[in-house]
């Protein structure tokens, strides 16, 4: 048995992915701002391309506020057959190295390589080697993280994007982590920061000095994961085949919701990730379910089971936002929404990880 800080995780995230796969195939789009997504009223952006986030746009914004931002933003369809033909090349290029992979979408992935096929020691020649084969075979940059456990990798792939990667030793992360600011931890949204913000915690310090038992009682079931990561402790394994149960996105509000109408306009974003990702994969389900946490922390759902599978966001929103109204007046007002999309079909066989989507 391999011990925890003994281990190298690679995670490996590629820059801009759909819209770098534009630029690439179309010649006149490089250097530009472009957004891949819909350009029409409710549209959303699904990804932007490194000239476009010098103007502050960036994935799940709406359209017409991307277009604010940029004027001359260039709008282009996705082309997700394509996405994943290309998510298909990285993959058979990590399966060179390693077949501990757990993809998390198309573009980014953990790999595993404390024991790997090249027998390779050290981990960051087997990530340059990656990045490099990445390039070579898709034309395409990717930026690595490696670390000890899955959220410093997760961590350090976003130290010296794009085309880059960083290291972070288990001699090094505890310290790395004091001094990250919370609002930068991955699987810490605005609210959540806001939140540990009331309570005094704007740093991975601030985090470390909290009892185990302070952060269960204000963060929940999260508390005992922040309590660890604290600490630059992630006990999480690389799963790699985890079979598909759903695909899901939520999100907290900075401020509670108690009026219906601002709750169903606030699902569509939802909505639109889900279905992103649903493309993407080629899957599709046929029960919606619609979660509603309240103030005090207490939440229910609702679900609708159809005959046949959801075919776009505009038949999800027509079974979601009912399922939302159905529990008008909220007995108090709303802090999260979340929809989630299951008894699936994909042309996968399954062998994807349960996902739910933070905003």
């Amino acid at each position: 048995m391999v011990s925890a800080s003994a281990r190298k995780i690679i995670h490996v995230d590629m820059d801009a992915f759909y819209a770098s796969v534009e630029q690439r195939d179309n010649p006149e789009l490089r250097g530009r701002p472009l957004a891949v997504g819909g350009s029409a009223a409710r549209g959303v952006v699904a990804a932007a391309s490194y000239e476009a986030r010098t103007y502050g746009v960036h994935s799940a914004m709406p359209s017409v506020t991307a277009k604010r931002k940029c004027p001359d933003l260039i709008f282009v369809p996705p082309r997700f057959d394509v996405y994943r033909q290309v998510s298909q090349q990285i993959r058979e290029i990590f399966a060179q190295y390693t077949p501990v992979i757990e993809p998390l979408s198309l573009d980014e992935a953990y790999l595993d390589v404390t024991e790997n096929l090249k027998g390779m020691e050290i981990a960051t020649e087997i990530a340059l080697e990656i990045r490099a084969k990445i390039k070579a075979v898709t034309g395409l940059n990717a930026s690595a993280g490696i670390s000890y456990n899955k959220f410093l990798a997760k961590m350090a792939s976003d130290l010296n994007k794009p085309n880059g990667q960083a290291v972070i030793t288990p001699k090094n992360g505890p310290g790395f982590v004091e001094a990250l600011p919370v609002k930068k931890f991955h699987g810490v949204g605005p609210a959540t920061a806001e939140r540990m913000k009331r309570h005094g915690i704007e740093t991975g310090l601030d985090l470390k000095s909290k009892s185990l038992d302070f952060l269960q009682q204000h963060f929940g079931k999260s508390g005992p994961y922040f309590y660890g990561i604290a600490r630059g402790i992630d006990q999480r394994q690389v799963r790699p085949d985890r079979i598909r149960k759903s695909v899901g996105a939520e999100d907290t509000f900075v401020e509670d919701i108690d009026d219906l109408d601002v709750a169903k306009a606030a699902l569509r974003p939802l909505v639109e990730k889900v279905w992103r990702y649903c493309e993407a994969h080629d899957i599709t389900g046929k029960t919606v379910t619609v979660k509603i946490k309240y103030s005090d922390f207490s939440q229910t759902t609702r679900s609708r089971t159809v005959a046949g599978s959801m075919s776009d966001t505009d038949m999800i929103l027509q079974i979601a936002q009912p399922l939302l109204g159905s529990v008008f007046p909220f007995k108090r007002p709303v802090r999260l929404l979340g929809i989630t999309l299951s008894s699936l079909n994909t042309d996968e066989s399954g062998q994807e990880p349960q996902l739910t989507l933070k905003l």
